[in-house]
C-alpha cells in the first residue's frame, strides 16, 4: 500500500503560495513563523531585497531559497516567473517592506495569477498598520473601511474624499508625510472641520505618535511639517436626516463638487443622495442661492 506525502509540495503537484507579514516598525513584533518560512522557502519575493536582509540578520535567518525582487516596477513581469515556480512545486513566500503584502504594497497580482492556476496560497499574519491605527484612534472599530492612498493630484484627491463624504463607516487611509497637510486641508473641505480624527506616526517605532482631534486642528498642526510613516483614520459621517442640513449648507457642499470637476446636475444628484433628501430639494436651495447672488449689489 502506498502511503501518501503530508509535505506541502507532493511530487508532481504545485507548490505552495506564502504571504508574509513583517513588522511595520519594532522588529521583535515579528511572528515566530515569519523567520521559520524565510528558513523553508524555496524562492523568497521581496520588494526590497536589501530590507529583507537586514530582517533576516536581525531574526537570525539563514536563507536557503533563492531571493528575488518583487516590487511595483517589476511586478508585472516577475509574476509569470513565480507562477512558473510554485507550478513546478516550489514554495515561494512574498514579503514586502512593512506589514501584509497585497496592502498597498505588491502581491495583488500575484495572488490573482496563483488562485486563477488552482495553487495553494495560505498567510503569514502579522502586523497591520491598518488595524493598528484604527485600535489606537480612539474612534468606532465595529464598522472601518480602508481606503489605502489617495490620488497625488488635487483635484482627483478632493473628488475621491466627497466619494465617501457620506459614509459611515471608520475611514482608513495611509498617506506620505510631504502630503498629509494637503490631504487633511482637503478632508476639511469635502468632510468638514469638525469630524473627528487621528493622525498615526512611526507605529510600533520609537518616536511613536498618536495625535487626535477635529480634522481643522490637525490640518493646522500638519501644516508645520510631519515626519515619519503616516496612517490617518477619519470618524464616519454622522447618522443625521437631510432635514438637519440648511440650504446654505447643502449649497456649499454642490459647490465643493462643482469646484472639483462635476457638472451641477450631477453635483445636486450626489448631495441629495448623501443627504437622503429629493433631488428637487437641493436643486430648490442652489437656484434660490444663485438668484439672491444676483440680486446683491
Amino acid at each position: 500500500m502506498t502511503g501518501s506525502s503530508d509535505s506541502p509540495q507532493s511530487a508532481g503537484s504545485a507548490g505552495t503560495l506564502v504571504l508574509a507579514g513583517t513588522p511595520i516598525g519594532a522588529i521583535s513584533d515579528a511572528p515566530p513563523r515569519l523567520a521559520q518560512e524565510l528558513a523553508v522557502a524555496d524562492v523568497v519575493a521581496a520588494e526590497d531585497t536589501r530590507r529583507m536582509k537586514r530582517l533576516t540578520q536581525a531574526l537570525g535567518v539563514q536563507v536557503s531559497g533563492r531571493v528575488v525582487s518583487y516590487f511595483e516596477g517589476n511586478e508585472a513581469a516577475r509574476t509569470p516567473e513565480l507562477v512558473e515556480a510554485l507550478l513546478a512545486g516550489s514554495r515561494v513566500l512574498l514579503v514586502t517592506d512593512a506589514g501584509m503584502p497585497s496592502v498597498s504594497d505588491p502581491g495583488y497580482r500575484l495572488v490573482a495569477a496563483a488562485v486563477e492556476h488552482d495553487i495553494k496560497v495560505t498567510a503569514v499574519p502579522g502586523p497591520s498598520a491598518v488595524l493598528t491605527a484604527l485600535a489606537l484612534s480612539g474612534l468606532p472599530v465595529d464598522r472601518f473601511c480602508f481606503e489605502g492612498f489617495l490620488p497625488r493630484k488635487a483635484g482627483e484627491r478632493l473628488s475621491r474624499l466627497k466619494d465617501v463624504a457620506g459614509e459611515r463607516r471608520t475611514l482608513v487611509y495611509f498617506e506620505a508625510p510631504h502630503r498629509l497637510d494637503d490631504t487633511l486641508a482637503a478632508m476639511v473641505e469635502a468632510f468638514g472641520g469638525t469630524r473627528r480624527a487621528a493622525v498615526c506616526r512611526e507605529l510600533t517605532k520609537t518616536y511613536e505618535e498618536v495625535k487626535r482631534g477635529p480634522l481643522d486642528e490637525l490640518a493646522e498642526w500638519a501644516a508645520e511639517g510631519v515626519r515619519g510613516e503616516i496612517t490617518v483614520v477619519v470618524e464616519g459621517a454622522p447618522e443625521k436626516s437631510g432635514d438637519d442640513l440648511t440650504p446654505e449648507e447643502l449649497v456649499r457642499r454642490v459647490r465643493v463638487r462643482e469646484e472639483a470637476g462635476e457638472r451641477r446636475k450631477e453635483a445636486i444628484a450626489s448631495v441629495a443622495q448623501e443627504a437622503g433628501l429629493p433631488k428637487r430639494e437641493v436643486f430648490d436651495a442652489v437656484v434660490a442661492a444663485k438668484n439672491a447672488d444676483r440680486t446683491t449689489p
